[in-house]
């Protein structure tokens, strides 16, 4: 397993084009402006790449795998068609499930749970119905927050409104199944939320 996963700050930078289908996202360490990991939507069928462009693309499946820039795998993010809610599966490096998320329906600024392998919730992923700002909390702990806004190094990183930084908590332990979720819930903010 890559040790990437136990950093505790990450810019994340979508690719922006304008007849893009797949959702494609660069990592960065914000301390030295390398990518440390790649987020990309590899097998996109010629159907779904049609729906992206129109008023369905918030149901349409994904198959999303964030890997070093080496190609090791650290996580893959799966879903099906989605009618009205999102029931999203996360699998490791070896393909086995370690959890998922299940959106909240009704929910002001977006809300989904965070579910260990067994379908218990670890934390919610809760938004502000005002901007993008959404903080991963069980009770009053905050296991990870995530923003457009932050006045750190790689400050000049940020040119576009596809940027933004994850910070997870330092209680969170390395190489915990937690921080993969975390990190997949992000790439998910986007897709599952935001469309």
């Amino acid at each position: 397993m890559s040790d990437v996963i136990n950093n505790n700050l990450f810019l994340v930078k979508e690719h922006v084009g304008m007849f893009k289908a797949a959702n494609n996202f660069d990592i960065y360490d914000p301390s030295t402006g390398d990518v440390i990991m790649e987020c990309r939507e590899p097998s996109l069928g010629f159907f779904t790449k049609l729906l992206r462009f129109t008023d369905y693309k918030r149901m349409t499946p994904f198959d999303i795998q964030i890997r070093t820039p080496d190609g090791q795998r650290i996580v893959r993010i799966q879903r099906g068609v989605s009618l009205f809610l999102s029931k999203i599966i996360v699998r490791d490096q070896d393909n086995n499930t370690i959890g998922g998320f299940a959106q909240k329906l009704f929910s002001i600024g977006g809300k989904f749970d965070v579910l260990n392998k067994n379908e218990q919730m670890i934390c919610q992923l809760e938004g502000e119905w005002t901007g993008w700002d959404f903080k991963f909390k069980n009770d009053e702990k905050e296991f990870a927050h995530v923003s457009k806004k932050w006045a750190g190094l790689g400050k000049e990183m940020f040119t576009s409104a596809d940027n933004y930084i994850l910070k997870i908590s330092t209680d969170v332990p390395e190489n915990d199944d937690v921080r993969k979720l975390i990190l997949a819930a992000v790439m998910c903010i986007d897709m599952v939320l935001k469309e």
